[in-house]
């Protein structure tokens, strides 16, 4: 019998879709929703399925950033063939996109066993996301939005890249609001940030829902519910993005931060009356 099922995959599907770009957690609202739905939050099987439905999430983001992707994309082919398209931004950016993914990847195969154990908790993402909410609007004070997404380096690129590594190891801090908020204190403007968090969450996302689509399949999860999950996953996500880039563009984060203080707190309180485990 499937560790999740096909009407569990569909209700988690949606929570990653809505949550996998909103800086507000998307592994630490699967784990909440889990938690509700009595599936346990640290079985490798469930831990497995959550990294595998957030390809469907990527798989928005190609098709929504599609004519960039190729842009950028046929720039670094054109630079590996070419040394004079080698000064392009595009160029550039691709390889910086490949540079900043490292950092992620290597803490991610050294600290599997925490992730998947103890930092696997309902306490951890209380707390991060409280505490997240306070790097995310202190960053949003601090950032002076004067930087377009043309006048991002290698430097932004790797920092933001490598501010990927505190939602991985605390579920509940957000990839989404870690990297918005790097780059917001590196004076990106809000728009600059948000897609810059997309197109660094891309080989990130992909290879993790990869790499445990093995682990997912062999500890439990069903083919059915996985291929639900990760469908639904994208639709829900594509028009998450959508909206989060016509919001950011006239609002700050305040609205997140007060969102995620409210769910911290309500979490903790669940886990203290004993509702949660």
């Amino acid at each position: 019998m499937s560790a999740i099922s096909v009407g569990q995959a569909v209700v988690l599907g949606a929570v990653e879709g809505v949550t996998e770009f909103l800086p507000v957690s998307s592994t630490g609202h699967l784990k909440i929703v889990e938690g509700l739905m009595d599936i346990p939050v640290d079985d490798n099987a469930v831990v497995g399925f959550s990294a595998v439905i957030q390809v469907g999430a990527i798989a928005a983001v190609l098709v929504y950033f599609f004519k960039d992707i190729v842009r950028i994309v046929s720039a670094w082919g054109r630079g590996l063939r070419n040394r004079d398209e080698r000064y392009h931004h595009d160029y550039k950016f691709a390889w910086w996109v490949i540079y900043a993914t490292i950092p992620i990847v290597v803490v991610g195969l050294a600290a599997k066993p925490l992730i998947e154990g103890p930092l696997a908790s309902l306490w951890v993402v209380a707390a991060s996301l409280i505490v997240g909410s306070g790097v995310m609007w202190a960053a949003d004070q601090m950032g002076r939005h004067k930087r377009g997404e043309d006048d991002t380096s290698f430097k932004d690129a790797m920092l933001v890249g490598s501010s990927q590594i505190l939602a991985l190891l605390f579920p509940g801090f957000s990839r989404s609001g870690a990297t918005m908020s790097t780059a917001l204190i590196l004076d990106l403007d809000r728009v600059a940030a948000t897609r810059l968090s997309f197109f660094l969450g891309i080989p990130a996302l992909t290879g993790a829902g990869l790499y445990e689509l093995k682990d997912a399949l062999g500890a439990g999860v069903g083919v059915a519910p996985l291929a639900v999950g990760t469908a639904v996953s994208f639709v829900v996500a594509y028009g998450s993005i959508a909206w989060l880039l016509k919001f950011v563009a006239k609002h700050s984060f305040n609205a997140f931060v007060i969102y995620r203080i409210v769910v911290g707190v309500l979490l903790f309180g669940l886990l203290g009356a004993g509702v949660l485990n």
